[in-house]
C-alpha cells in the first residue's frame, strides 16, 4: 500500500515523502518522466503530484491523471496539471502569495474530514485555478484564491493549492492521513 510522490522538481517534494514517513505512510518518491507501465508495475495505493516550477515541466503528469486508475491527491503545481488535464483554466494569481492564509472548507469530502470549516495552511504560489474543470467540484476557497482545494465527483482525484507537507499548514499530516484512507478504500474495491 505505497503512495508514489512523483517529483514535478519544486522545493517541497522532499517534504512530502518525509511527512509520509513520518506518518509511517509507505512511500517512494519517483521522477516525473516515470512512465505508466513502470507505475502500474509498483501497484500504488495512490499518487501525489508534487509542486513545481511550471506546467511545461510537468513531464507524464497529463498522461498520469486522465489514463492511470489510481486515487491521486495534487499539490500545487499538481492542483493545476489536474484542472488542465481536465479542461480547466490556469492563470497569474491575483495575488502572489508566500504566507499563511485562512482556509475556508466548503465541503469537508474525504481529504478534509474532521478538519472543521477553516485552517490556517501556506500558500507559495505564481499561478493558479482560474475556471474549475467540467466534472469537478470546488472543496474549498479563499480571501486570494477561489479553487484552493477540488475534488472530480465521481473519480479519487484531489487537487489543492495550498502546501499541506509544510510545517505552517495546520493539520497539514491530516490531509495526507486521510487521501491515505482514500487510498486504501479505494483499492477494497
Amino acid at each position: 500500500m505505497k503512495i508514489l510522490v512523483v517529483n514535478n522538481y519544486g522545493q517541497y517534494n522532499h517534504r512530502i515523502h518525509r511527512t509520509l514517513h513520518y506518518l509511517k505512510i509507505p512511500s517512494e518518491i519517483i521522477p516525473n518522466s516515470t512512465s505508466l507501465v513502470k507505475i502500474d508495475e509498483k501497484e500504488p495505493a495512490g499518487l501525489i503530484l508534487g509542486g513545481g516550477p511550471s506546467i511545461e515541466k510537468a513531464g507524464n503528469c497529463f498522461k498520469y491523471v486522465t489514463e492511470l486508475n489510481y486515487p491521486i491527491l495534487g499539490i500545487c503545481l499538481g492542483h493545476q496539471i489536474i484542472a488542465k488535464a481536465y479542461g480547466g483554466e490556469i492563470g497569474a494569481a491575483g495575488i502572489e502569495s508566500y504566507a499563511k492564509i485562512d482556509l475556508n472548507i466548503i465541503y469537508e469530502n474525504d481529504i478534509f474530514k474532521g478538519l472543521g470549516n477553516t485552517m490556517k495552511v501556506w500558500a507559495s504560489h505564481k499561478d493558479e485555478v482560474k475556471k474549475l474543470p467540467e466534472g469537478f467540484k470546488i472543496l474549498a476557497d479563499s480571501e486570494i484564491c477561489d479553487i484552493e482545494a477540488m475534488k472530480h465527483e465521481n473519480k479519487p482525484i484531489y487537487g489543492i493549492q495550498f502546501h499541506p507537507e509544510v510545517y505552517h499548514s495546520e493539520n497539514g499530516p491530516k490531509i495526507f492521513e486521510n487521501f491515505y484512507e482514500v487510498c486504501k478504500n479505494y483499492s477494497q474495491k
